[in-house]
């Protein structure tokens, strides 16, 4: 009776961990360090992401000190971030960021989280509608720009510095021309007020971006349409001398209508 009990037991025992749901056996157990890395690159060069992650992981967690770690820190990011998953490679960034501040690759962390931003996906209503970054929420592009921007001062002689520099000045004008589009947008409401506060901004916070050209049309636009006279005929003068060639200023052979009242959005 004895030897019956202690037999089920050791069925049990032996099966539990498919009654009771229990982990898978751990391939890499006992892996050193090495092999752990060479593999986890080897997933990641073959594109299999997620085994890539779960590698850099178990390098973190058995061996967390070192410069395994750390090029496993740098390099998760990158895996997540090409594992369509931007949240949890800003994490990782921003995490190596704090505890590496003084690393010698922290300035590709840096260019990396501008790159995530830049690129943040817009999603198959926007790839199929050809929508552009001006007309989309702005906070992934002045996160990247945020990004680029650091990197350039702080690390000005980094391989990455001149990309993220030709990067900012297309950011730059995207921004600007978010918040054209939004005055453009309060003008057709008749929203006069917000639309010429809103260009004024643009003109503002970025200035030089191609966008204020646009720009400084609808504040001509806007004041005349408040009354205000003087205001009016700044932004006009500003829009002369910035803009002498300017595509709007092109109204039409109608020499007694001025250019802004023949121009229609």
């Amino acid at each position: 009776m004895i030897q019956r009990i202690l037999a089920v037991f050791l069925i049990l025992a032996v099966g539990g961990c498919g009654i009771f749901g229990g982990s898978e056996v751990d391939e890499t157990r006992g892996w050193s360090v090495q092999k752990l890395y060479a593999e986890a690159r080897s997933e990641l060069a073959d594109r299999n992401f997620e085994n890539a992650i779960k590698h850099y992981e178990r390098i973190e967690s058995r061996y967390p000190f070192g410069r395994f770690a750390q090029q496993a820190q740098i390099e998760v990011a990158y895996a997540h971030w090409k594992n369509e998953d931007p949240a949890s490679a800003l994490a990782a960034i921003d995490r190596f960021v704090k505890q590496h501040p003084n690393h010698p690759s922290v300035d590709y962390m840096y260019y990396l989280r501008g790159l995530i931003n830049f690129n943040d996906d817009l999603g198959i209503m926007g790839f199929v509608s050809g929508q552009d970054l001006s007309e989309r929420d702005p906070k992934a592009a002045a996160d990247a720009f945020a990004a680029f921007k650091e990197l350039a001062v702080r690390f000005p002689e980094s391989k990455y510095t001149p990309d993220a520099i030709q990067r900012m000045n297309y950011l730059v004008n995207t921004l600007a021309s978010h918040e054209v589009h939004v005055a453009r947008y309060y003008l057709k409401r008749k929203a006069y007020v917000a639309a010429a506060n809103r260009a004024q901004y643009a003109l503002k916070t970025y200035p030089g971006a191609p966008a204020n050209e646009e720009g400084l049309v609808v504040m001509v636009k806007a004041y005349d349409a408040l009354g205000l006279t003087t205001l009016r005929n700044d932004a006009e003068r500003v829009l002369l001398k910035n803009f002498p060639d300017s595509v709007y200023l092109k109204g039409g052979p109608n020499k007694d209508v001025s250019w802004w009242q023949i121009w229609n959005w």
